[in-house]
């Protein structure tokens, strides 16, 4: 039996799985949706100085304070660095990282230093004029994939800020980042085409039709796909 634990992305909360976890329970494994602080019902956690190591930190305690082994760390865009990172320093906890249309982490990058200058100036231009300087309000446009007008409204009501540090901590990966012990998946969606990051060298590559939330547009998929890995 495998654990998975589902890491949301940015904005993203805990409730965005709801629809994955009953198939993958009714496989026989277990599965934690996860919340980050500062994010859905943690929002009232939300402060400056939560970043990218609260939210390792997140993951972690998760991990240790269940027990969990042979855990299948899933995380969906923006957590895509939060998984590495965790994964990174409880190897002998993970079986297999997953990064679900995101992003991987790089050793002293952070996720505005992969997206670059443009998204920097938007983040905190953003955060400027809605967020107190220090939250980024969710997108406007349907950047997600979401195109069912009742899944769009679904998404929309529960989407929070994200905590600007968050994007400009710089990740730190433990040791066990390169000593080979948990396989390395790269679920790769479809659509919208400017949220695709290209599979990175040692990660094995799958593709979903679908959107960049496959978890809400494809959830039989998107746990046909997790199965497997398991």
């Amino acid at each position: 039996m495998a654990a998975f634990v589902l890491v949301p992305g940015a904005w993203h909360g805990g409730w965005c799985w709801q629809r994955l976890i009953p198939l993958l329970r009714a496989a026989g494994h277990a599965a934690y949706g996860f919340t980050l602080t500062g994010l859905g019902e943690r929002a009232h956690l939300a402060a400056p100085e939560v970043g990218l190591e609260t939210h390792v930190r997140d993951v972690l305690g998760l991990l240790e304070w269940e027990d969990l082994r042979e855990v299948v760390l899933v995380g969906h865009s923006y957590a895509g660095i939060v998984a590495c990172a965790a994964a990174s320093l409880a190897p002998h906890r993970t079986a297999r990282v997953v990064i679900l249309d995101g992003f991987v982490a790089v050793d002293g990058r952070s996720l505005a230093d992969q997206k670059g200058p443009d998204f920097v100036a938007r983040s905190r231009d953003r955060a400027a004029r809605g967020g107190c300087g220090w939250l980024v309000p969710p997108p406007d446009n349907d950047c997600f994939g979401v195109e069912d007008a009742g899944d769009l409204a679904w998404l929309r009501a529960r989407l929070t800020p994200h905590p600007l540090r968050s994007f400009l901590e710089p990740a730190r990966l433990g040791a066990g980042w390169n000593d080979g012990t948990f396989g390395r998946t790269f679920i790769q969606c479809r659509w919208p085409e400017e949220m695709v990051e290209e599979a990175p060298p040692r990660f094995e590559r799958l593709e979903l039709t679908t959107g960049h939330d496959p978890m809400i547009t494809a959830p039989r998929e998107m746990a046909g796909a997790l199965l497997k890995l398991a």
